[in-house]
């Protein structure tokens, strides 16, 4: 009878160690409410089953304090929060910053310990307020002479959230993934002491951006460098980034590996049609996303009826083309191989960026809801 005992406390630790040895780390955006019928999303939109940790993209810094950015957050905190209902394991954050904040804000709750203390104070409180379990802090952006002023921020976060006799909040910095960003503005390895892990941003490697630097066709995720890639585009890639952070400072358990939802589109310029092919300028906008140079992976499956396909091997990833339209994109194939890469280097689990971008209705992709999502819990959940 006691040998009964003992394989069942093991099955149920080997269990419990399938079910929590990756995170899966799922930003939810509250613009995305405002997208038109079917591209809509909401709370209600999300399987909490597929994520161990949902973060709230994005609070704001006002008066030195954090702040809602939008009119109903309040409201949409709730029925983020209700999530945990369905969901007993799952842990909420909310994401203060992000990339239409900038640094200014930033700058000014880190000119002085004083002002540091008043928002971390303002954070607590927030936190407590609202049911969530811990901030991600998102500081876009940051400078040579913001990297010291970023760590302290951090320190004092872990402080206030490590408390004794308080209640203990989860603390996820979200880095770039680009090797001069780190080099310029992040203390990889101050921020991984005091962080309980990070969200590196590994998306957006290639992009026709405003200033005319990319000129040329480019996946914004390629898992690997591309023979197109020299000098510093050598480092445009996830397996650099992640290896970088590593060197950097970063355990690998505290990586959590970003995987976009999103594409990268481009205008063809010539009749050229593979990577590094010439561009004029960012691909057309997305009928619910409607910007220019991004598409959601919903309205990409759209695109590709009468598109050609195409697999980069030497980079892991898709890539499709119609007319003078191009984009870079992840499929179920290439996240399963990026969940696969995550397993085999050890790393902390991997954060989707973002719910709405992927198939969450199931109407576009004649995959099922949440197909990529789906796909990166089924791999990260398989026994070896």
């Amino acid at each position: 009878m006691s040998h009964v005992f003992v394989w069942m406390g093991l099955l149920a630790l080997t269990l419990l160690h399938c079910g929590s040895a990756f995170k899966v780390v799922c930003y939810f955006t509250n613009w995305s409410q405002y997208r038109e019928t079917t591209g809509r999303f909401t709370p209600e939109n999300i399987d909490p089953s597929l994520c161990s940790h949902i973060i709230y993209a994005f609070a704001k810094i006002e008066d030195n304090v954090i702040a809602n950015s939008e009119w109903n957050d309040a409201t949409m905190y709730k029925k983020i929060n209700s999530l945990k209902s369905r969901n007993p394991s799952l842990k909420t954050l909310l994401s203060v910053g992000g990339y239409g904040v900038g640094t200014a804000p930033f700058r000014r709750i880190t000119r002085s310990p004083f002002y540091r203390s008043e928002f971390v104070i303002s954070v607590v409180q927030f936190l407590q307020q609202h049911n969530f379990d811990g901030l991600d802090l998102s500081w876009h952006g940051a400078e040579q002479s913001d990297k010291e002023r970023l760590s302290d921020l951090v320190k004092d976060l872990s402080a206030a959230f490590n408390n004794e006799g308080m209640q203990k909040f989860i603390l996820s910095v979200s880095v770039p993934a680009g090797k001069e960003a780190i080099d310029k503005g992040y203390d990889i390895k101050t921020i991984s002491e005091y962080a309980d892990f990070i969200n590196a941003m590994t998306y957006d490697f290639h992009g026709y951006w405003e200033d005319n630097s990319h000129p040329y066709t480019g996946h914004g995720s390629p898992l690997q460098k591309g023979h197109a890639d020299s000098g510093s585009a050598s480092a445009y890639n996830v397996d650099y980034a992640v290896h970088f952070l590593k060197t950097e400072g970063a355990p690998l358990q505290k990586i959590v590996m970003a995987i976009p939802t999103h594409g990268r589109t481009f205008t063809l310029s010539s009749a050229q049609t593979m990577v590094a092919a010439p561009a004029s300028g960012p691909g057309t906008p997305g009928a619910f996303t409607k910007k220019a140079g991004t598409l959601a992976y919903y309205e990409i499956c759209s695109f590709n009826h009468g598109a050609t396909k195409r697999w980069t091997e030497e980079q892991s990833v898709p890539y499709s083309y119609k007319g003078n339209q191009w984009v870079g994109y992840e499929d179920t194939r290439s996240v399963q191989i990026k969940a696969r890469y995550v397993k085999s280097n050890h790393l902390g689990g991997v954060n989707i960026w973002s719910l709405d971008q992927d198939d969450f209705s199931g109407s576009f992709c004649n995959e099922g809801k949440y197909p990529l999502l789906g796909a990166i819990k089924m791999e990260l959940d398989k026994r070896e």
